[in-house]
Formats: structure tokens, sequence, C-alpha cells
């Protein structure tokens, strides 16, 4: 039985090596590597604040719907909306129960007709992304009622308040997904990856690696800055309510990081935050709290994997599909968890949706006028709490 064992082991060591039949989630990926990510101990992301109750399942799901993969959500100067960016590439605006959605924007000055033909779930759109747009943070000036706009493709965009046609700021992006405008007009905004584009957003996942950016976009001079560089998938970006600082997710490493802007520690970054799962979107309410969404909890093998790289690359290179790698890592089911954090840093509340029953894979949480809205780039609805 032993030898049995170890004939096995060997087969797939070899298997691992050679990948023959290019089944495995990276094969059409040659230059692919996985990279360590330190992580903090498993005793502080084991003994997480737990949502006992599943309060996420109490949440509307039937009011905003129809409407595949809705990121960000956003509400313009006259309180209008939300908006959102979706899988068809488009930005649509809600008009009430009785009108529903109404085309708004789009990225892409490529659109044709594959791009408005539906679909069955937010994935069946990803093949044209790269043609229709992915548009993803979205942000309003306050004081034009311009719209800015994070497109995974097309790089950082701004549309009019009668919508149409984004215009390009900067296209030098390779994966943009996130932003924020301050009091002057200054768009801080992230580059998720320098490799991998967001159809690809699983192998980025998957190898951690960190050649992600943080910028800033001046509008009057035209001028792109690096902020922060060599980042692990810089995801989320939300500056704070006096402006002192702005905090990003770290999607891979579960971290949300603070820059300031202001005061002694200008120009530096430290740890705001750690989480027990993949964190997407922040956002600020109005008592300069944080509430950010998470993809599920971490288990015991993805943290594992995180520090063991060569083992992660073993399994990566069996025939066993991205997909079901990916649930894995997020502990075989797609779950709903959002987290307010005070402006200090500090844990606040956790609600969650444990078995995802009727809210998951939350990408966005905005809090307005005593609800939470909460997006989704997975699901056909907006969800409300």
């Amino acid at each position: 039985m032993e030898m049995k064992w170890r004939i096995l082991v060997g087969l797939a060591l070899v298997y691992a090596a050679l990948d023959p039949f290019k089944y495995s989630p990276i094969a059409h990926f040659p230059e692919f590597q996985t990279h360590f990510v330190e992580d903090v101990p498993w005793s502080m992301l084991s003994s997480f604040m737990v949502d006992k109750k599943s309060r996420l399942q109490e949440a509307d799901v039937e009011t905003l719907k129809g409407v595949w993969g809705p990121e960000s959500i956003a509400f313009d100067p006259q309180n209008r909306g939300p908006y959102t960016g979706i899988a068809d590439g488009t930005i649509v605006r809600w008009d009430g129960p009785h009108l529903g959605w109404s085309l708004f924007a789009f990225t892409s000055p490529n659109r044709s007709e594959i791009c408005n033909e539906k679909r069955k779930s937010a994935l069946g759109y990803v093949k044209h992304e790269h043609i229709c747009g992915r548009p993803l943070g979205l942000r309003f000036n306050k004081d034009s009622g311009d719209l800015y706009i994070a497109d995974a493709y097309f790089g950082l965009l701004v549309v009019g308040p009668q919508g149409g046609l984004a215009t390009p700021l900067v296209n030098s992006t390779y994966f943009a997904n996130d932003l924020d405008i301050d009091k002057n007009g200054n768009v801080y905004f992230t580059d998720s990856s320098a490799i991998y584009r967001r159809k690809n957003f699983i192998q980025l996942v998957f190898s951690m690696e960190n050649t992600g950016r943080v910028l800033k976009y001046d509008p009057h001079t035209k001028e792109v800055v690096v902020l922060v560089s060599n980042v692990s998938f810089p995801n989320g970006l939300c500056l704070s309510k006096d402006e002192s600082f702005f905090v990003y997710t770290e999607t891979v490493a579960g971290s949300i990081m603070r820059y300031w802007l202001k005061g002694p520690k200008s120009g530096t970054t430290d740890i705001f935050a750690r989480l027990p799962g993949y964190p997407d979107n922040i956002r600020v309410n109005d008592k300069g709290e944080f509430w950010v969404a998470i993809h599920g909890r971490h288990n015991h093998l993805a943290y594992f994997l995180a520090s063991h790289p060569k083992v992660r690359m073993f399994l990566l290179r069996l025939p066993i599909s991205a997909r079901i790698q990916y649930i894995t890592y997020i502990g075989g089911k797609l779950q709903g968890m959002v987290a307010k954090y005070s402006p200090e840093g500090e844990l606040l509340e956790l609600l969650e949706d444990r078995m995802g029953k009727v809210v998951k894979g939350v990408s966005e949480v905005e809090e307005k006028d005593g609800k939470l809205w909460m997006g989704s780039v997975l699901t056909n609805f907006i969800a409300l709490y």
C-alpha cells in the first residue's frame, strides 16, 4: 500500500511538472509565477468577529434587480441613482420602480452589437470585456457633476452630467479598478496589476504578484504620479472624511492600507486593518466610518498556500479548473460579508450571509439614507439592507 501511494505521488509530481494536456488553470500563462505573501497569525484571523445571525439574509434583493455585475454604486449631486457599472460595459441609473434602469454612459468607443447580447450570468460577458469595456469604480465630482470612472480596460475616464461616451483621461493602466476624488478635484485610483487583465483576475489571485500601483491624477496639470508601487492586487480606494489620508485594499493580502496625505506621516503608508478574507471596494459614511466589502473568509488551505508558493504552484498545475480552485480558496462557497471600521481602524460591526443564500460576493457597500446598498460583480441585483 505504501508503494502504491509513492507511485501515485510520483505520478502527480511528474504531471504537475509537465502539465502535458494543458488542462490546468495556468496552462496558457507560460510566464506565471507564484509569490510569497506574509500573513498575520491564524489565531488572529480565526478569532475575527462573526455574525452568527447572518443578518444579510434579511436584505432586499428584489427592488433593484435586472442588471448583471453591479460592481460600484454612486449617487449624483442631485441625489439621483444609484448609478452602477455593469457587465455589458455600460453605466446605468436607477430611475425608480416605475421606470427601472436606464442607460447613462459607456466607456468603450468600439462598442458593437456583441456588447448588447444578453447573457445568462455576469461571467458570460467576460470574453468581450476588452471590446465592450468593464466600468468598475464610480465617483461623482460633487461640484461639477461629472462622473469619473475606473474601467478595467480603458483606464480612468470622465463623463459629463448628460452621460454618453466617456472621455479618456489616463490610459496607461493595465487593470484600473477603483478611485476617489478630493475637494480640489484630484483623482486617486488603483491599477491592480501590470501583468494580468481583469478577465484573468483569478490568475492574479493565484499568483499573488505585486505589480499593482496606486496613482494620483491632477485634472489641472493632467499629470499622473505613482504614489505607491509593488502592491499585491490593490483594489478599493477611499479618502477619509477630512482627507488627511486615504485607504486602499490589498485583496490577496487581506489588508486595508492607509496612505497619509497630511501631517508628519505625509507620503507614508501603514496598515489600517487586517481582514479574514479578500477585500474589494471600501467606502466612507457621513460619520467618517469605513464600510468594506469582503469576498468570504480565508480557510486553512488558503492561509497555508499564501506563505507556500511552491505548493501553490504544484496544485495549480493539476487538471483542476480555475473555478474549483478559486471556490476552494474562499472556503468552498460564495458568502456575503461586509465590515465597518472606525476612522482609526477599529472594527465596529460585521454583517454576513454565512451560507450565501441571499447576498454573496459583495464588491461594494454604500451607506445612504439609513440603508446599506450592496453591489456584486456576480449577481444581477443591488441588495438593500
